[in-house]
């Protein structure tokens, strides 16, 4: 039996904020955009290319804005999508690795499948990891 992740929810203070900056600054596409009243209200994106998507909740939720840290998003070019984020006004942190010395500034030299990152936070500081995976391009 498969078992797919397919929903994310990631707390944030400001609905229409976080709708923003996924779909006009990373891209993600907006699936569902939906209220029932005055209190409840979905909206779920997804990255592009991704079986997975979020869904962005306000408060009252049991997270509050900005617990959620270490998302990955998988790629094949690492510095495509780093220039792509931050040609939409992303601030993507540099790149990096993981060496002998602990975490390294800088592409990985093998760049190869899980070596090289970079990182970056929504406007609520729910933070993200970029991962390159060249091997599914």
């Amino acid at each position: 039996m498969d078992y797919k992740l397919e929903l994310v929810i990631v707390p944030v203070a400001d609905v229409d904020r976080a709708k923003a900056f996924y779909t006009e600054q990373c891209g993600f596409a907006l699936d569902v955009d939906h209220r029932a009243g005055e209190e409840f209200r979905v909206v779920q994106m997804t990255p592009p290319g991704s079986e997975c998507s979020i869904t962005v909740l306000s408060p009252p939720v049991d997270s509050a804005p900005g617990s959620l840290q270490g998302l990955h998003l998988i790629v094949a070019d690492i510095e495509l999508a780093r220039a792509e984020y931050t040609a939409r006004g992303v601030a993507a942190s540099d790149f990096y690795h993981f060496g002998e010395q602990g975490q390294t500034d800088g592409l990985h030299p093998g760049r190869g499948d899980y070596e090289t990152y970079f990182s970056f936070r929504d406007p609520d500081r729910n933070g993200w990891v970029v991962q390159e995976v060249p091997s599914r391009a």
